[in-house]
Protein backbone atom coordinates (compact mmCIF):
# COMPACT_ATOMS: atom_id res chain seq x y z
CA UNK A 1 0.00 0.00 0.00
CA UNK A 2 0.79 3.73 -0.56
CA UNK A 3 1.55 4.00 3.15
CA UNK A 4 2.72 1.05 4.34
CA UNK A 5 6.37 2.46 4.76
CA UNK A 6 5.90 4.79 7.27
CA UNK A 7 3.71 3.32 9.99
CA UNK A 8 3.10 6.78 11.78
CA UNK A 9 2.02 8.33 8.23
CA UNK A 10 -0.93 5.63 7.97
CA UNK A 11 -2.09 5.92 11.34
CA UNK A 12 -2.32 9.78 10.81
CA UNK A 13 -3.80 9.64 7.69
CA UNK A 14 -6.83 6.79 8.58
CA UNK A 15 -7.37 9.28 11.63
CA UNK A 16 -7.95 12.17 9.41
CA UNK A 17 -9.92 10.23 7.00
CA UNK A 18 -12.00 8.82 9.82
CA UNK A 19 -13.03 12.15 11.11
CA UNK A 20 -14.06 13.75 7.47
CA UNK A 21 -15.66 10.46 6.59
CA UNK A 22 -17.82 11.19 10.13
CA UNK A 23 -18.84 14.28 9.69
CA UNK A 24 -19.75 13.97 6.00
CA UNK A 25 -21.36 10.59 6.47
CA UNK A 26 -23.23 10.49 10.04
CA UNK A 27 -25.89 12.26 12.00
CA UNK A 28 -24.05 13.55 15.19
CA UNK A 29 -26.01 11.78 16.89
CA UNK A 30 -24.66 8.31 15.56
CA UNK A 31 -21.26 9.88 16.93
CA UNK A 32 -19.37 7.65 19.43
CA UNK A 33 -19.42 8.91 23.29
CA UNK A 34 -16.75 11.74 23.89
CA UNK A 35 -17.35 11.65 27.57
CA UNK A 36 -13.88 10.62 29.41
CA UNK A 37 -10.22 11.98 28.57
CA UNK A 38 -9.08 9.76 26.34
CA UNK A 39 -12.26 10.42 24.14
CA UNK A 40 -11.99 13.75 24.19
CA UNK A 41 -7.90 13.44 23.10
CA UNK A 42 -9.36 11.15 20.37
CA UNK A 43 -11.90 13.65 18.93
CA UNK A 44 -9.80 16.26 19.64
CA UNK A 45 -6.91 14.48 17.37
CA UNK A 46 -9.80 13.60 14.63
CA UNK A 47 -11.46 16.52 13.91
CA UNK A 48 -8.63 18.94 13.58
CA UNK A 49 -7.10 16.24 11.31
CA UNK A 50 -10.37 16.01 9.49
CA UNK A 51 -10.13 19.75 8.89
CA UNK A 52 -7.03 19.89 7.57
CA UNK A 53 -7.56 17.16 5.20
CA UNK A 54 -11.11 18.62 4.56
CA UNK A 55 -8.58 22.03 3.49
CA UNK A 56 -6.46 19.46 1.01
CA UNK A 57 -8.55 17.03 -0.48
CA UNK A 58 -9.75 19.83 -3.21
CA UNK A 59 -13.39 18.49 -4.00
CA UNK A 60 -12.44 14.65 -4.01
CA UNK A 61 -15.51 12.08 -3.68
CA UNK A 62 -15.89 11.70 0.12
CA UNK A 63 -17.69 8.52 -0.91
CA UNK A 64 -14.74 7.09 -2.63
CA UNK A 65 -12.34 8.04 0.05
CA UNK A 66 -14.23 5.60 2.85
CA UNK A 67 -14.04 3.36 0.51
CA UNK A 68 -10.20 3.17 0.30
CA UNK A 69 -10.13 3.89 4.21
CA UNK A 70 -12.22 0.68 4.90
CA UNK A 71 -10.59 -1.22 2.51
CA UNK A 72 -7.03 -0.21 4.07
CA UNK A 73 -8.13 -0.77 7.25
CA UNK A 74 -9.49 -3.99 6.98
CA UNK A 75 -6.23 -5.29 5.46
CA UNK A 76 -7.86 -5.57 1.88
CA UNK A 77 -5.99 -6.20 -1.98
CA UNK A 78 -6.60 -2.64 -3.15
CA UNK A 79 -8.49 -2.01 -6.10
CA UNK A 80 -4.86 -0.17 -7.08
CA UNK A 81 -1.72 -1.02 -7.50
CA UNK A 82 0.82 0.32 -5.73
CA UNK A 83 2.42 2.23 -8.36
CA UNK A 84 -1.08 3.03 -9.37
CA UNK A 85 -1.51 4.93 -6.34
CA UNK A 86 1.72 6.40 -6.52
CA UNK A 87 1.38 8.15 -9.66
CA UNK A 88 -2.09 9.02 -9.17
CA UNK A 89 -0.49 10.78 -5.68
CA UNK A 90 2.15 12.67 -8.18
CA UNK A 91 -0.98 14.18 -10.80
CA UNK A 92 -2.94 15.04 -7.86
CA UNK A 93 -0.07 16.95 -6.16
CA UNK A 94 1.05 18.48 -9.73
CA UNK A 95 -2.42 19.75 -10.55
CA UNK A 96 -2.46 20.99 -7.07
CA UNK A 97 0.52 23.00 -7.11
CA UNK A 98 -0.43 24.49 -10.11
CA UNK A 99 -3.69 25.44 -8.89
CA UNK A 100 -1.79 27.30 -5.68
CA UNK A 101 0.56 28.98 -8.11
CA UNK A 102 -2.51 30.08 -10.19
CA UNK A 103 -4.13 31.58 -6.94
CA UNK A 104 -0.48 33.11 -6.00
CA UNK A 105 -0.24 35.09 -9.28
CA UNK A 106 -4.15 36.35 -8.97
CA UNK A 107 -3.24 37.40 -5.06
CA UNK A 108 0.10 38.97 -6.29
CA UNK A 109 -1.97 41.39 -8.94
CA UNK A 110 -4.51 42.35 -6.45
CA UNK A 111 -2.16 42.46 -3.40
CA UNK A 112 -0.23 45.34 -5.64
CA UNK A 113 -2.81 47.53 -6.79
CA UNK A 114 -4.51 47.52 -3.42
CA UNK A 115 -1.09 48.57 -1.79
CA UNK A 116 -0.22 50.82 -4.41
CA UNK A 117 -3.57 52.70 -4.23
CA UNK A 118 -3.56 52.63 -0.73
CA UNK A 119 -0.18 54.34 -0.86
CA UNK A 120 -1.14 56.87 -3.13
CA UNK A 121 -4.29 58.01 -1.19
CA UNK A 122 -2.17 57.95 1.90
CA UNK A 123 0.31 59.96 0.73
CA UNK A 124 -2.17 62.90 0.35
CA UNK A 125 -3.04 62.78 3.96
CA UNK A 126 -1.92 65.41 6.55
CA UNK A 127 1.16 64.51 8.41
CA UNK A 128 2.30 61.71 5.98
CA UNK A 129 5.82 61.97 4.83
CA UNK A 130 7.10 59.84 2.06
CA UNK A 131 10.44 59.39 1.32
CA UNK A 132 12.35 58.52 -1.86
CA UNK A 133 12.25 54.63 -1.23
CA UNK A 134 8.68 54.88 -1.27
CA UNK A 135 8.29 54.11 2.82
CA UNK A 136 5.96 56.70 4.31
CA UNK A 137 5.62 57.75 7.77
CA UNK A 138 3.40 59.72 10.27
CA UNK A 139 5.05 61.24 13.65
CA UNK A 140 2.58 60.29 16.72
CA UNK A 141 5.03 61.38 19.25
CA UNK A 142 8.28 63.10 18.83
CA UNK A 143 10.83 61.66 21.42
CA UNK A 144 14.07 63.84 21.99
CA UNK A 145 17.12 61.04 22.54
CA UNK A 146 19.14 59.49 20.24
CA UNK A 147 18.74 57.80 16.86
CA UNK A 148 19.42 53.96 16.41
CA UNK A 149 22.14 53.47 13.94
CA UNK A 150 21.50 50.51 11.17
CA UNK A 151 23.64 48.13 13.33
CA UNK A 152 22.27 49.11 16.90
CA UNK A 153 20.18 46.76 18.83
CA UNK A 154 16.95 48.83 19.73
CA UNK A 155 13.93 47.96 22.17
CA UNK A 156 10.13 48.77 20.68
CA UNK A 157 6.59 48.24 20.99
CA UNK A 158 4.82 47.57 18.02
CA UNK A 159 1.31 47.26 16.23
CA UNK A 160 1.33 45.62 12.85
CA UNK A 161 -1.75 46.00 10.66
CA UNK A 162 -2.92 44.33 7.32
CA UNK A 163 -4.11 47.54 5.34
CA UNK A 164 -8.03 46.61 5.72
CA UNK A 165 -6.99 46.49 9.28
CA UNK A 166 -6.47 43.39 10.77
CA UNK A 167 -3.81 43.05 13.60
CA UNK A 168 -1.20 40.47 12.55
CA UNK A 169 1.32 41.07 15.79
CA UNK A 170 1.48 43.24 18.65
CA UNK A 171 4.26 43.34 21.27
CA UNK A 172 1.63 45.87 23.00
CA UNK A 173 -1.44 43.00 22.97
CA UNK A 174 1.42 40.36 24.63
CA UNK A 175 2.49 42.91 27.25
CA UNK A 176 6.03 42.64 26.43
CA UNK A 177 8.47 44.95 24.29
CA UNK A 178 10.57 43.42 21.36
CA UNK A 179 14.24 44.00 20.99
CA UNK A 180 16.33 43.11 17.92
CA UNK A 181 19.11 44.00 15.57
CA UNK A 182 17.74 46.58 13.50
CA UNK A 183 19.69 45.44 10.52
CA UNK A 184 18.08 41.81 10.99
CA UNK A 185 14.14 43.11 10.57
CA UNK A 186 12.33 43.87 7.50
CA UNK A 187 14.11 46.68 4.66
CA UNK A 188 11.21 49.11 5.99
CA UNK A 189 11.78 48.95 9.88
CA UNK A 190 15.40 49.31 9.38
CA UNK A 191 15.02 52.61 7.03
CA UNK A 192 12.55 54.27 9.41
CA UNK A 193 13.31 53.78 12.92
CA UNK A 194 16.64 55.47 11.82
CA UNK A 195 14.80 58.57 11.34
CA UNK A 196 13.24 58.21 14.88
CA UNK A 197 14.44 59.35 18.48
CA UNK A 198 14.03 57.98 21.45
CA UNK A 199 10.65 57.58 23.05
CA UNK A 200 9.01 58.85 19.45
CA UNK A 201 6.11 56.59 18.58
CA UNK A 202 5.50 57.06 14.40
CA UNK A 203 3.01 55.35 12.23
CA UNK A 204 5.07 53.20 9.26
CA UNK A 205 3.16 52.51 6.32
CA UNK A 206 5.63 49.77 4.07
CA UNK A 207 5.26 49.12 0.60
CA UNK A 208 5.45 45.09 -0.03
CA UNK A 209 8.83 45.54 -1.73
CA UNK A 210 10.66 47.11 1.79
CA UNK A 211 8.78 44.12 3.60
CA UNK A 212 8.06 40.58 2.68
CA UNK A 213 7.64 41.22 -0.44
CA UNK A 214 6.41 37.92 -2.46
CA UNK A 215 7.72 36.00 0.44
CA UNK A 216 4.13 37.09 2.76
CA UNK A 217 4.27 35.56 6.50
CA UNK A 218 1.45 33.90 7.86
CA UNK A 219 -1.36 35.65 7.63
CA UNK A 220 0.56 38.38 5.92
CA UNK A 221 -0.09 37.08 1.79
CA UNK A 222 2.79 38.01 -0.74
CA UNK A 223 2.87 41.61 -1.55
CA UNK A 224 1.38 43.36 1.14
CA UNK A 225 1.49 46.65 2.37
CA UNK A 226 1.62 46.89 5.94
CA UNK A 227 0.93 49.71 8.30
CA UNK A 228 3.06 49.62 11.97
CA UNK A 229 2.53 51.73 14.74
CA UNK A 230 6.25 51.93 16.34
CA UNK A 231 7.16 53.30 19.83
CA UNK A 232 11.42 53.43 20.40
CA UNK A 233 12.00 52.82 24.11
CA UNK A 234 15.80 52.30 23.68
CA UNK A 235 18.43 51.81 22.24
CA UNK A 236 20.89 48.88 23.67
CA UNK A 237 24.07 50.02 21.75
CA UNK A 238 25.80 47.38 18.76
Amino acid sequence: MYFQKNSKVKFITLVALASVSLQACLDKSQFAKVEDDDQKVAYTLGFNFGKQLEANTDGLDIDVIVAGLKEGFAGEEGRLKEEEMIASMQTFSQKRQETIQKKREEMTVVNQEKGAAFLAENKTKEGVVTLESGLQYKVITEGSGAQPLAEDTVTVHYRGTLIDGTVFDSSVDRGEPATFALNRVIPGWTEGLQLMKTGSKWELYIPADLAYGDRGAGVIEPYATLIFEVELLAIEGK
